[in-house]
């Protein structure tokens, strides 16, 4: 799946690991033709959108981390990423805020190896899964993959909670306004839906420490 409008370049607080993503893609780079059939680490390259997050350590930094190791995935690399955005907390209140970004990536990973990646990037990170909405070094989600929907053990395409997301929406609409929820709609006119008032969207200078 494309966004039918531009496309963000990559810039502001996670430059640095976009810049190391497409040095590598451009090693990778070949003719491609999208296929109809399943997505492996075979065949070409689809449109996925990751969400990233993290609330304690140093989140800047580790959301940059990530991205250089989302970018070194086999057959995938970082093609966006949007600014950084402060937000409280969802769930479970008595924590750090968290530091939100939506990824966009181009991958020949099918949509349980792309997962399998992102949780191996999650635990070289320090990530813990001791209980639901804790505070967390970095976490990582597929939010669309293509135009598909997936509906596996441990695997939901679209995210089943993006849309009660201000914290992924508002990032992804940055990047792919016109990006499409399979069933559901624009990305654009979704955001409208939800209530942003707690997203502060971070100077590129405070980004970067």
């Amino acid at each position: 799946m494309k966004a039918q409008g531009g496309r963000r370049k990559a810039s502001g607080p996670a430059e640095a690991g976009v810049r190391a993503a497409r040095a590598k893609g451009k090693i990778e780079k070949r003719k491609e033709k999208r296929g109809s059939g399943p997505v492996t680490s075979h065949e070409s390259r689809v449109t996925a959108y990751v969400a990233l997050g993290a609330n304690i350590g140093e989140p800047a930094q580790q959301i940059r981390s990530a991205l250089r190791a989302l970018g070194a995935l086999p057959g995938t690399r970082v093609v966006g990423v949007s600014s950084l955005y402060r937000n409280p907390p969802v769930g479970y209140l008595d924590q750090p805020d968290f530091l939100n970004a939506v990824a966009e990536v181009e991958t020949r990973l099918a949509p349980r190896e792309l997962l399998d990646g992102l949780l191996r990037i999650e635990r070289e990170h320090g990530r813990v899964r001791d209980a639901p909405n804790a505070p967390r070094t970095l976490d990582l989600d597929i939010v669309l993959y293509d135009e598909k929907t997936v509906s596996e053990h441990g695997l939901e395409i679209p995210h089943p909670r993006m849309l009660e997301r201000a914290f992924v929406l508002v990032p992804l609409a940055e990047i792919a306004p016109d990006a499409v929820v399979p069933g559901k709609g624009r990305v654009t006119d979704l955001l409208k839906r939800v209530d942003a008032s707690g997203m502060i969207k971070l100077p590129d200078t405070e980004g970067k420490k």
